[in-house]
This record gives C-alpha cells, structure tokens and sequence, in this order.
C-alpha cells in the first residue's frame, strides 16, 4: 500500500513538471481613477471576474479606482514601469506616447456619437491603435470606452464664448485639454482629477468640465449652480493592457483579454449613454439650472488651432476623421 501511495504521489509529480505553470496563477493590476459607483468600474469588475473564468483562474485581475494606485499621469507612467499591468485612460494622456492619438479628445472633432461610433470601429481607429503600439514597445491597446460629452459647470451663466473670458477652469492634466478654453479666453488651470471637487469648493478654480455622467459621480454639482451643455468635446476611454504583461500570454489568452475587454468596452459606452440621456432632467429635479446653448459659436471659436501646422496630429488625420460617415 506504501508503495502505490509512493508510486502515485511520483507519478503526480512527474505530470506538475511535464506542464509547468499548469497549476500557477497570474495576478494583474488594474488602475483608473473613477469612482466605484460608474460604469467604467463597473465593467471593469465584471471583465476581472470573465478573464478569470474564461482562463480557469489562471489569471486573477484586481481592480484598483479612485487613483489609489496614482493620478492619471502616473498610471500612464506605470504601463512601463511596471507598477500597474491594464488601466482606462484618455486618449490625450495615452497622445503623450503618441501625440496624434489625442485627436479623439480633441475639441468638436466628432459631430455626435454616432460618428464617434464609426470612428471607433474603423480604419482609421485601428491605424492609430497599430502606431501607438509601436511608439510604445507594444503597449496594447483592447478596449476603446465612450465617456461622454464633456460640459461645462460653473458658478456663473454661461451662453455664449464671450461668458469664458478670463474664468478659472478647471481641466485635465494633458496638454490637449488648453485648446478649447484658450480659445475662448478662459484661463485653463491643470488639476488631478481626484482635486476637483475640492478646487472648486474652494475657490481655486471658477469651473469644470466633464460628461454629466462624471458630474454626477464626483458630485461637482453640489459646488456649482450651472450646467452649460457645450458638449464641446466628445470624451473617450481606451483600455491599455502593459507590454510586459501581454508579451507573455499565449495567442489564446490574448484573444480572450481582447474580447473580454472589447466586450466590457462596449457594455461602459452603453452605460454611459442611457445615463446622458436621464441626466438633465435629474439634475434640473435637484434645483440646478442647465443651459442649452448654441454650440456653433464655441466649435468656430477652436477651429483654426484643430487644423492648425504646429496640431499634435497631422491634417491629414483630421480631415480623415471627418470624412466618416
């Protein structure tokens, strides 16, 4: 009896070594600085659990919000140095890799989501994909996320471009984000996102500006009486998976992350967009003042800078982008 249980336990062993790794887990990191209660979170979780039983555990994906693993900046900073394997970011943070991917944050580049939906599931998104991939020793790129029309909020009425001159607002920490309010003469003022709240209760910055959904989540509007839809840039996600990390899976695991991730990507967007669509009326119940305005003027004000020589993207690019239907 001795004998066979010895037999059996070497047998056991011999077939652990025969398939190195069979038995060992993968752990991933997955960081962004969204609050727990949005969409992008939300799916985020749900692709955690999906990877996780399309691969039968061997990889385990931990999701990291609210920047408790670093400010939007860092995170794009962590993709090379290892400190963080997938993150959702901006596509004007992931441009500083590859500066004409910023195009898609790019102020009234796209005329709806319609057009932003073509965009995203086309050539021309793919090109830009393939090029930032290359630019970034194989950052992959697996999932593309609508965020939303960014608007403005503020403590002051705002109608028209001449209302900006001059106001503090509030804007992302990527250099693509000062096109818009420079050409309407805002002063644009860079703060992390997790200190915006706090920045306008205070007084440091006069606005924001963000997709109502955002809004909401972060609860600006408790710190602001207006909300002015310019809708003057249509925000988008791309979820990045770190070269390090994809470099050592095999086809199948990488086909499985990609449509996992796509799927998530798409599951956000739709989130996102049911919210858009109730928001208005909400925030009017809670007694706060939104504004509809004519938002020609605000696109003829940025015009010139978005086909300008010294764009990060190449007019080409740009006259691509608008020739989708």
């Amino acid at each position: 009896m001795q004998r066979k249980t010895i037999l059996r336990l070497a047998t056991l062993a011999l077939a652990a070594c025969a398939l190195p790794g069979a038995f060992a887990q993968t752990k991933l990191k997955w960081a962004h600085v969204y609050e727990t209660n949005e969409p992008y979170h939300k799916q985020a979780v749900w692709a955690a659990e999906e990877i996780k039983k399309r691969t039968s555990g061997r990889y385990e994906v931990e999701v990291f919000p609210a920047s408790t693993l670093g400010k939007e900046t860092e995170i794009n900073q962590g993709l090379s140095l290892g400190t963080v394997d997938i993150i959702y970011t901006g596509m004007a943070f992931a441009g500083r890799a590859y500066p004409p991917m910023s195009i898609a944050s790019a102020p009234f580049v796209f005329r709806d989501y319609a057009h932003w939906q073509s965009f995203r599931n086309g050539p021309v998104f793919k090109d830009i994909v393939s090029a930032y991939a290359g630019k970034t020793s194989g950052q992959h790129i697996a999932g593309y996320t609508y965020y939303g029309l960014r608007h403005m909020t503020s403590n002051k009425v705002i109608s028209k471009p001449e209302d900006m001159k001059g106001l503090k607002l509030r804007v992302p920490d990527a250099p693509l984000f000062v096109m818009f309010p420079r050409a309407v003469g805002a002063n644009p003022t860079p703060i992390a996102f997790a200190e915006v709240y706090l920045a306008l209760q205070n007084g440091t910055v006069d606005a924001q500006e963000n997709p109502l959904p955002t809004i909401d989540a972060k609860k600006f509007y408790e710190v602001q009486k207006y909300i002015t839809l310019t809708g003057h840039i249509l925000e988008s996600l791309v979820t990045i998976v770190a070269s390090p990390a994809w470099s050592k899976m095999n086809d199948a695991d990488k086909k499985t992350f990609d449509a996992v991730l796509w799927e998530a990507s798409n599951r956000a967007s739709q989130d996102i967009v049911d919210a858009e669509n109730k928001l208005v009326a909400e925030f009017e119940k809670r007694g706060k003042t939104v504004n509809k305005v004519d938002r020609a003027p605000f696109a003829a004000a940025v015009r010139g800078p978005l086909t300008a020589a010294d764009a990060p993207w190449p007019r080409e690019l740009f006259d691509r982008i608008q020739a989708i239907k």
